[in-house]
């Protein structure tokens, strides 16, 4: 599980800066969670751990603001998610989350730049089986004990804790976001995670390599500079 995710967040680091159009990817998530949930933080964990990784990636509190307004009915947009799975090069997987106000604009732009990158877009579920859909919490400590038995307790249902360098990753599955992030503040107070998400974090790792690199990359550059793409998910190892 951790060298896959590791794995994954390197390559993700990437081609973060690529992603010109941060401020609207947040907005756009934090609308739609905001719009599920509730708008008060307080009550929705999934908006309070969104609205913090978004300040630490410096998005102005105005954009945050204005996504929160919309979902309380104040703005007419409206996004709904969707995901695109497929195969890139080097028959590595890919998983493609999206947020979009016109389903059909979306599959085009996604499939376009699939074609562009010698790739092909699958049918739903050909790829996401050999994906974990996990919850990731990270925080400094080294008490792995003390984590796993607050989680226990709480009734979570935990794949792996991890201890590594005083920084605790506790994974579960993604059912399991709320519950463990609540079990783990019960426990331990306030804590500042340094990981806060739900993801795909692949099974199995595919080699890329030779002229696969270039085109693989830029596969995930054209899918990140997409407005509707919110996160690109593979099991690519370079």
């Amino acid at each position: 599980m951790g060298r896959a995710f590791q794995n994954r967040k390197e390559s993700m680091a990437k081609t973060a800066a690529a992603k010109t159009k941060v401020y609207s990817k947040y907005g756009r998530e934090i609308y739609v969670v905001a719009k599920q949930g509730g708008t008060d933080p307080a009550g929705n964990l999934s908006l309070r751990g969104l609205i913090e990784r978004a300040k630490k990636d410096q998005v102005p509190s105005h954009v945050i603001e204005k996504a929160l307004d919309k979902a309380s009915g104040v703005g007419g947009e409206d996004f709904s998610p969707a995901r695109y799975e497929g195969f890139g090069p080097g028959n590595c997987m890919v998983i493609v989350d999206c947020l979009t106000d016109n389903p059909n604009r979306t599959f085009g732009d996604v499939r376009a730049c699939f074609n562009k990158a010698k790739s092909k877009l699958g049918t739903p579920g050909s790829v996401s089986h050999m994906f974990d859909h996990c919850a990731i919490l990270a925080f400094a400590g080294n008490d792995e004990e003390a984590t796993l038995e607050a989680l226990m307790e709480a009734d979570v249902d935990v794949t792996d804790i991890e201890n590594e360098d005083d920084l605790i990753t506790v994974f579960a599955p993604h059912t399991e976001y709320a519950k463990a992030k609540q079990a783990l503040l019960d426990a331990f107070g306030e804590l500042d995670f340094e990981i806060d998400e739900i993801q795909f974090v692949p099974q199995t790792m595919t080699p890329v390599e030779g002229d696969d690199v270039a085109m693989f990359e830029k596969l995930l550059d054209s899918l990140n500079d997409l407005d509707d793409v919110q996160n690109v998910f593979h099991n690519a190892e370079f």
